[in-house]
């Protein structure tokens, strides 16, 4: 595996990948390509997405250094995958796993994530993947599409957590980019999906799929919700979240940050609530919605940036009128 901040030269290969280094965000023409281990593939990237964990990395969540990215879709360079357009999983296991790998690989005490933690990720050329983790892309499946399969694994992750019923009334507290994921999906399970946020012209993507909408300087902030879905992105959205849950309800949070949190913990305590950290998610069961049409996703996609002007990507993202920003690679 090569680690956070150290670049491996492959036979003199070089690539252009976005670096993260010293809290600067830039280009590098000559970036050494990865040298896969005996697990992994070397995976050619096609396109990438840019998500709020990659603006709060760069804003200094985890102390990352290296590649980011970890929203792609590429095509496997070997493997039994060679030659197939892929996503993956971005939660590597070592090569020997620890205990907890049989139960959920995505907590291997030894594990490294994709742009995240001790990998470099895929906003360049090439990225080197567990071949465990790679998922074949359908012909039904556009690379557009393909580039969502990640978060929207992690909004179905949700549906693995709580028992979502038809009767159950959730909100879903922040209308950017994963919460038009997770607000289709909780959909799917019932009809009572109200989603609170800032910005009134993101609010109206949700009414095409029927699902109610509440402007936050509107919102009454009444004990009314069975279950509470925190995706702000922001520190304020937990503190709002507690607030709304009706007693003994149930409070996902999707939300990390860089900020730290300094929020009154009593509620939880009062109405005696659960709160559920909720991470990454099923791909193949992402990968069937898209392929069933099930959840739109090509909506959210406001810009496309070639992989040279990969910087203006993390720039754009970061501003209120886009959603999705795609990076071009291959």
């Amino acid at each position: 595996m090569f680690l956070t901040g150290q670049f491996i030269s492959v036979k003199g290969l070089e690539m252009r990948a976005l670096v993260l280094e010293q809290g600067q965000v830039q280009i590098w023409e000559d970036c050494p390509a990865p040298q896969p281990e005996k697990h992994e593939v070397l995976v050619k990237v096609l396109k990438a997405g840019v998500c709020e964990t990659d603006l709060q990395l760069a804003r200094g969540y985890m102390n990352f250094s290296g590649i980011l990215g970890h929203e792609f879709v590429g095509v496997a360079e070997s493997g039994r995958y060679a030659g197939q357009r892929v996503v993956a999983d971005i939660n590597c296991c070592a090569a020997e796993p620890c205990q907890a790998c049989p139960q959920n690989r995505h907590h291997c005490a030894r594990r490294s994530v994709l742009g995240i933690f001790n990998h470099h990720g895929a906003f360049a050329e090439f990225v080197a993947v567990p071949e465990d983790n790679l998922t074949p892309v359908p012909d039904c499946v556009s690379d557009d599409q393909a580039v969502f399969v990640e978060p929207l694994a992690a909004a179905f992750e949700i549906l693995e957590q709580v028992a979502i019923k038809p009767e159950h009334r959730v909100a879903v507290v922040g209308d950017g980019r994963l919460g038009y994921l997770i607000a289709q999906v909780c959909h799917m399970k019932c009809p009572e999906v109200t989603v609170i946020g800032k910005h009134s012209e993101k609010l109206q993507r949700f009414t095409q799929h029927q699902i109610k909408t509440q402007l936050l300087q509107d919102f009454s902030g009444q004990l009314e919700f069975d279950v509470t879905i925190d995706c702000t992105g922001s520190v304020g959205g937990l503190e709002l979240s507690l607030r709304i849950t009706r007693p003994r309800g149930r409070v996902v949070l999707k939300t990390t940050v860089a900020s730290r949190y300094e929020i009154d913990l009593s509620p939880i305590v009062i109405n005696e609530l659960q709160v559920i950290g909720s991470r990454c998610g099923p791909m193949p069961r992402a990968l069937a919605a898209l392929a069933d049409s099930r959840i739109e996703v090509e909506s959210l996609i406001t810009a496309r940036v070639p992989l040279e002007q990969a910087g203006q990507a993390i720039q754009l993202a970061s501003q209120p009128g886009h959603s999705k920003v795609l990076i071009e690679i291959a």
